[in-house]
């Protein structure tokens, strides 16, 4: 019972893992004993996340454009000549977009469900090598996929194809946690609620609004995305994969 949130050893992939909640994840996962693999597309920020990680445990740099499919093959193929064997992947990285209805891009639409959706499926694919040579019947390797509370009920920020794309991440969760599981492979999601980033900067002048319709009275701390991440990692959860944890104070349930 005492190794239950052991990850001491394993290595893990997080992709969006320069800021906001990949940031945060990256951190916990980092201070927890794992090798931990950050990627994004702007190189700069990426090393000084990695170097600010790096204080913590073992975090290494490898910037990536994951927007298209060629970009996945080349992450993929830089994170397999480094490690054979792969027990955690976090599918993070996502964008978003923001119109009326009635102007809605046609670019703005592909953009979002290409990274958000496309990317995380092709990714888990090119790397199942690794994961299965990671995952074990006692304990098996993780992919945990980020959703979005914005894809379980109304989001009133018409963000068309960001809510339509953390729908289909949910769902590809539950289709990919089915067939994987004979591979040793868990697959869950997390769908967080509002948590501080640079994402949602532009929205925190209405703090103290949004923090009325959440229960817990408060936005997500970067300490709520590295514990779950850890709890979704860890031989504790060994036992659960299909599912979507939802985190965000209680603020879907209560919508």
């Amino acid at each position: 019972m005492d190794k239950l949130f052991d990850l001491s050893g394993k290595v893990a992939v997080v992709t969006g893992g320069s800021r906001g909640i990949g940031a945060m994840i990256a951190r916990g996962l980092v201070g927890a004993g794992v090798r931990t693999y950050i990627t994004a597309r702007r190189e700069e920020e990426l090393l000084a996340t990695a170097e600010e990680l790096g204080a913590f445990g073992e975090c290494i740099a490898l910037p990536s454009n994951l927007g298209s499919v060629e970009g996945v093959q080349a992450f993929a193929d830089a994170v397999r000549e480094r490690e054979p064997a792969l027990h955690i992947l976090f599918n993070n990285a996502g964008a978003s977009w923001g119109a009326p209805i009635d102007e809605f891009p046609e670019n703005g639409w592909d953009k979002v469900m290409d990274l958000n959706v496309k990317s995380l499926f092709f990714l888990t694919q090119k790397l199942l090598p690794a994961l299965c040579a990671g995952g074990t019947a006692e304990d098996p390797a993780r992919v945990v996929n980020i959703g979005s509370i914005n894809g379980l009920t109304y989001a009133p920020l018409q963000n068309y194809s960001y809510t339509a794309s953390k729908a289909a991440v949910h769902h590809l969760t539950r289709q990919m946690a089915t067939d994987l599981a004979g591979d040793y492979i868990n697959v869950n999601a997390i769908a967080p609620g509002f948590f501080p980033s640079k994402m949602t900067a532009h929205m925190l002048e209405h703090e103290a609004e949004m923090v009325k319709a959440i229960p817990r009275g408060r936005l997500g701390q970067p300490e709520d995305a590295a514990g779950t991440a850890i709890y979704l990692c860890a031989r504790a959860s060994a036992f659960v994969t299909g599912h979507v944890l939802v985190l965000d104070g209680g603020q879907a349930v209560s919508a």
